[in-house]
């Protein structure tokens, strides 16, 4: 087997024994350094992606990756139905990456109690609906069932609503309906079947779900006609491919757009995050690498003698470098495992007790909310180690300045 001679003179002269007065200081600061910067750069990561996760699975809650209506410009709320019965409804349920598809009507109305009125969307689910969302966040009562022979006076409301209009579960309310072409108001009479909580309080204070055969009555619809279709996906990261397999596979007169185009001022906010997080590694990186810098001059000037003596005995340049940045490489790497240790344990304390709290109505979440994601962590441990040593390779060129002569009567 062929020694590594660099390496084996690296791990015999840089031993924590062997540092001098000089070094031993400047090793503990960098190894600190990237202890902190690989911590802090994977909580980063963490906590962003953990809280896009989270809004981005909240607002797909309530519309669905991909909606299909009707292609119309009219951009008033009483939408023109369209017939369920399509070539792709139920068939898009056995394309691969799509998880779901589901029938759906929005109409607007007014829900009225004794001493308080608020403007809502009643948003009609058939038979067919997914109720994996709700059924986690339902704080109060319990969802409904839904069949396709009678109409189910039952709804659920959020709890944003129900304080607003003092109503619990088990109540019962009075909502009106005016469609185009009617002067006069419609009313129904409801049964508050459950209370959710999702802490989007521009959802939660708008839609109320209840059955579709309410709407379709209410604008004098046939059984077999709708608003639309929603469809889920598989994966997320899918939907631009999806979404365009999905407008391609649908008739000509209808129109499909994803929940990106349906809530664009949610999404470029959530993408501004991606921004933060870009300058938090950018900083982490270089506070690392400048301590490591530092650290490695320190270590070839309380050197010198060896380095000369080296040359003396017939040692390269680049032999000796390699000596060095070995060293600094072994100094990284202690740095990302005591980072890791940290931050994991960090993340998995937040994870299990939710010990930070957050401010739900500022930031739609009650808690921190934490993505341990295997790969951004392989990622950031790598992408650290290389762009330390990449700018290392830099600095261990001051070896090649160093004569045998000069170093010697150094000592």
């Amino acid at each position: 087997m062929e020694l590594n001679t660099e390496l084996f003179i690296a791990k015999r002269i840089f031993s924590v024994k062997e540092l001098g007065n000089l070094s031993k200081p400047a090793v503990r600061v960098a190894i600190a350094s990237i202890v902190l910067s690989i911590a802090v750069m994977i909580v980063s990561v963490a906590i962003v992606t953990g809280f896009q996760q989270q809004i981005r699975d909240k607002v797909i809650g309530f519309g669905a990756h991909i909606q299909i209506s009707k292609f119309d410009s009219n951009t008033s709320l009483e939408v023109k139905p369209i017939d369920k019965k399509q070539s792709f409804y139920p068939s898009f349920n056995d394309v691969p990456g799509i998880r779901h598809i589901q029938v759906y009507a929005v109409k607007a109305g007014i829900i009225k109690t004794k001493d308080e009125m608020e403007g809502v969307m009643l948003k009609g689910i058939g038979s067919d609906y997914d109720w994996t969302f709700f059924k986690n966040r339902i704080v109060e009562g319990k969802i409904f069932s839904v069949n396709d022979s009678t109409d189910s006076k039952d709804i659920i409301i959020s709890k944003m609503l129900a304080k607003i209009l003092k109503l619990k579960a088990d109540d019962s309310l009075r909502m009106y309906f005016i469609s185009s072409g009617q002067s006069q108001l419609r009313q129904r009479k409801f049964h508050v079947s459950g209370i959710y909580e999702t802490g989007i309080e521009e959802f939660d204070k708008q839609f109320v779900l209840g059955d579709i055969g309410q709407i379709q009555t209410l604008n004098k619809w046939k059984r077999s006609q709708v608003a639309g279709f929603e469809v889920l996906l598989n994966n997320f990261n899918d939907l631009d491919k999806m979404s365009e397999y999905v407008y391609k596979n649908i008739p000509y007169d209808l129109d499909s757009k994803n929940i990106e185009q349906l809530n664009p001022q949610i999404f470029d906010w959530l993408g501004l995050q991606d921004m933060n997080v870009v300058i938090i590694l950018t900083l982490m990186i270089l506070v690392s690498a400048i301590n490591m810098i530092s650290t490695l001059l320190i270590l070839i000037l309380e050197r010198t003698n060896m380095i000369g003596t080296l040359k003396a005995l017939g040692a390269k340049n680049g032999s000796i470098r390699r000596i060095f940045l070995y060293t600094a490489a072994n100094l990284i790497g202690k740095g990302l495992l005591w980072g890791n240790i940290v931050a994991i344990g960090l993340c998995l304390l937040q994870l299990q007790f939710g010990i930070i709290k957050l401010p739900q109505e500022t930031y739609y979440v009650s808690t921190v909310p934490i993505n341990l994601n295997i790969f951004h962590i392989l990622l950031l441990n790598v992408g650290t180690l290389i762009v330390c040593m990449l700018i290392l390779i830099i600095p261990s060129y001051i070896v090649t300045r160093i004569t045998p002569v000069k170093a010697i009567r150094f000592n």
